[in-house]
């Protein structure tokens, strides 16, 4: 749709001459009276806060959601597929009253004018449509508007945002007098495809209480204990011009002090006028678990701001690792779920990494009810892809960061088969099945001797990612240079393969059987270069096994049995991870479909220096980018929770039949079932609650599955198969 489609004859209204940092404040007045009906279309860039008669009608949001808002020179020597923005509706019917009303719009920053991707300077548009007794009348932005600038005059949207108080006037309230403000001017229009979304949007989810931990370098520290994100409310009462500053962390020093060294650079800052004020951020969220106070103010309470997405599962059993592993998965994951898309950590960057995102999709869409937001986000994806060379940018939105060509750009495959599989809906597939190809495109002209060795030029060109460095002391690992010691063109097509593997099934879906030969060409293509490359006859491994080398080769059908038992054996010996985030997930899959589930629960309950038991262990409420807690980067990083899919898939034994989509057709398998002494947990399907527990006692192991109406599910255990009726069933098995 176009400006018009939504906004009628309403015109874009800002400052001409103004800079990306600025905000503003614009306010309109219109007559109505008998109103039987109002709706209100809005837009102001970045975010916005919208006030109807002096009531903010999105109090706790960041709208407009995340997107390519529309073209820029960034990046460079690409034309990115689409540009869009999301219109948001609301129903104002309760706001209006009979006479003069006022609509005053706050806005500023956020990721339109984002200080990496600065797509234009602040700007506002709105139309009210009121229905009444006589006809229906629209009220729109246009040069009678009055316009001012905001009292936030300093922001930074990923760290800071500074209220001067001393230039505060009640902008909002209707008895304001907006005489003496500036009219508004007419500014550029925002070239782009105007939309509506499903997507779920931030909103306000609790309300945390804080303990006061004690003195700081400057001030008092207070603990919210838990890593989250949002922001703290804090209540003012210090003299005009006293400045107030709330510094941000996301760890406590043993002295109580904050560790600044994970502050990732965040700060509020308030001027005081000299009135009692309570207060809190209006364009920008925090990722921290404490903060210090400096100034004459206090905090209330913290209120934590992510994406209402629900949870829909529930995990429990007798290891306390494993049940910190799947809470502490499921709410790193929420705190990296803002303005739609899915995000690396939600302060430092808070990008959409593909890479991230597609290795955990499987994990979102097992535990949560997360089908509307990624809906949209791979729609950021599709965007994103250069129309040229059909190259996908590693973040979306794009944001100009780092990445590699297959475990990032896998992402326009991966994201729309997983909700091809948990949701069956075969559209999805049809509908980026043209970005795929053109994505298989860039790998093949970024390939030599067919391996993918290349990515766009200028660009990082990764392979796997955050692999540890206390296995190989020798090794020079940096923050920014490569980590790993797994040839990056050898996990790229790997997931080349992987893509092309799964691209065969989706062509046979969708009624493209003709593509399949292609594909599988190309696979054998790729496949004979990685053996020729990395695989050692002599002794059976790839690249000596460092780094879950063997589990790349091995997952795509290369090596040999052997190769599998030098998975088993150095796992065994180490007992614990010594993978980035790709082989961290490809190792524990592959353990369990193998039948070794016992070595990959012992992996996962590892209590050495890389694994969840050293962050439970070490009080993180949240997960870490790093294995290595003390390196100075976020705390709250969901990229090595996606074997949390697992717990439910093998564990649990709640497993697709093949073929199966949507939970259809279920094998019931739990493996691993005497480690433990009792586990419970449920998903939810489309077609209702799947749920597995057991407790073993001295003489058998008693379960209890419930299966909804309309699926079908069969129970194995010990090679015997059971089929299981909808609703409760009730088994009891001797497993000695």
């Amino acid at each position: 749709m176009n400006q018009e489609f939504y906004f009628k004859n309403a015109g874009w209204v800002g400052k001409k001459e103004c800079d990306f940092k600025d905000f503003f404040v614009v306010r309109g007045k219109f007559n109505i009276s008998d109103v039987k009906s109002s709706k209100l279309f809005v837009l102001g860039l970045g975010f916005f806060k919208c006030y109807i008669n002096g009531v903010c009608i999105n109090p706790d949001t960041f709208l407009p959601l995340s997107s390519d808002f529309e073209a820029t020179v960034d990046p460079v020597d690409e034309v990115l597929t689409a540009h869009r923005i999301y219109v948001p509706e609301f129903d104002i019917t309760p706001f209006i009253k009979n006479g003069e009303n006022v609509i005053a719009i706050h806005f500023g920053g956020g990721w339109y004018c984002h200080h990496n991707r600065t797509f234009g300077l602040p700007k506002a548009i709105y139309r009210i449509t009121a229905e009444t007794e006589n006809g229906v009348f629209d009220f729109v932005s246009d040069e009678s508007c009055k316009i001012h600038k905001s009292y936030i005059n300093d922001y930074c949207f990923v760290a800071n945002e500074q209220q001067d108080f001393t230039l505060f006037e009640d902008y909002f309230d209707n008895a304001f007098d907006d005489s003496l403000w500036q009219n508004v001017e007419s500014v550029e229009p925002l070239i782009s495809e105007y939309c509506q979304t499903n997507c779920p949007v931030d909103t306000l989810i609790q309300e945390l209480p804080l303990k006061k931990i004690g003195v700081g370098e400057k001030g008092i520290v207070y603990d919210c204990l838990e890593n989250t994100t949002g922001y703290p409310v804090i209540k003012v009462n210090a003299p005009k011009g006293e400045i107030i500053e709330v510094v941000f962390s996301e760890e406590i020093m043993p002295d109580g002090k904050i560790d600044m060294n994970h502050n990732q650079g965040q700060r509020f800052t308030i001027v005081s006028d000299g009135k009692e004020r309570i207060v809190e951020p209006q364009f920008t969220w925090f990722g921290f678990r404490c903060f210090e106070i400096i100034g004459n103010a206090e905090p209330l309470c913290v209120k934590v701001i992510y994406t209402d997405v629900k949870v829909n599962s529930e995990f429990e059993c007798c290891n306390e690792t494993l049940n910190w592993t799947y809470k502490t998965f499921v709410h790193t994951m929420l705190c990296n779920m803002h303005t739609g898309h899915p995000s690396d950590c939600p302060h430092l960057e808070r990008r959409g990494y593909t890479g991230d995102g597609q290795l955990t999709c499987n994990a979102v869409f097992t535990t949560m009810d997360a089908k509307a937001f990624y809906e949209k986000w791979l729609q950021d994806i599709a965007d994103g892809q250069d129309t040229l060379s059909g190259h996908i940018q590693y973040t979306a939105p794009y944001l100009h960061s780092g990445g590699g060509p297959g475990g990032w750009g896998s992402a326009i495959v991966e994201v729309p088969y997983q909700l091809y599989k948990h949701f069956g809906e075969k559209e999805v597939l049809s509908e980026y099945y043209g970005a795929m190809r053109r994505y298989i495109d860039y790998l093949e002209a970024h390939s030599e001797f067919g391996l993918v060795t290349s990515d766009k030029k200028g660009n990082w060109c990764l392979g796997d990612w955050c692999g540890p460095n206390v296995i190989y002391p020798d090794k020079d690992f940096t923050e920014h240079n490569q980590q790993m010691v797994i040839p990056a063109a050898y996990v790229n097509t790997y997931f080349m393969v992987k893509s092309l593997e799964k691209m065969c099934e989706i062509a046979g879906i969708i009624g493209k059987p003709e593509d399949i030969e292609e594909y599988k060409e190309k696979i054998n293509l790729r496949k004979n270069a990685i053996r020729a490359a990395y695989f050692n006859a002599f002794d059976d491994n790839f690249i000596m096994n460092v780094q879950g080398a063997n589990v790349f080769g091995y997952d795509i059908g290369l090596g040999n049995k052997n190769t599998y038992n030098k998975i088993v054996s150095y796992y065994e010996k180490i007992g614990c991870f010594d993978t980035g985030i790709f082989a961290t997930d490809i190792l524990i899959r592959l353990l369990f479909e193998n039948g070794n589930g016992e070595l990959a629960v012992k992996l996962l309950t590892n209590d050495g220096a890389q694994g969840f038991e050293h962050w439970r262990r070490n009080g993180a409420t949240t997960f870490h980018e790093y294995w290595d807690s003390n390196r100075s980067r976020s705390h709250s990083h969901p990229m090595f929770g996606a074997p949390v899919a697992y717990f439910f898939e093998y564990l649990l034994g709640i497993k697709q039949e093949e073929g199966s989509v949507s939970y259809k057709s279920l094998i019931i398998e739990p493996q691993c079932v005497t480690m433990f002494e009792r586990m419970k947990g449920s998903i939810e399907t489309p077609y209702g609650k799947v749920s597995v527990s057991y407790v073993n006692n001295a003489e058998s192991t008693d379960f209890e599955i419930t299966i909804p109406d309309g699926v079908n599910a069969v129970f194995k255990i010990k090679e015997e198969g059971f089929e299981l009726k909808n609703g409760v069933n009730k088994l009891s098995c001797s497993l000695k």
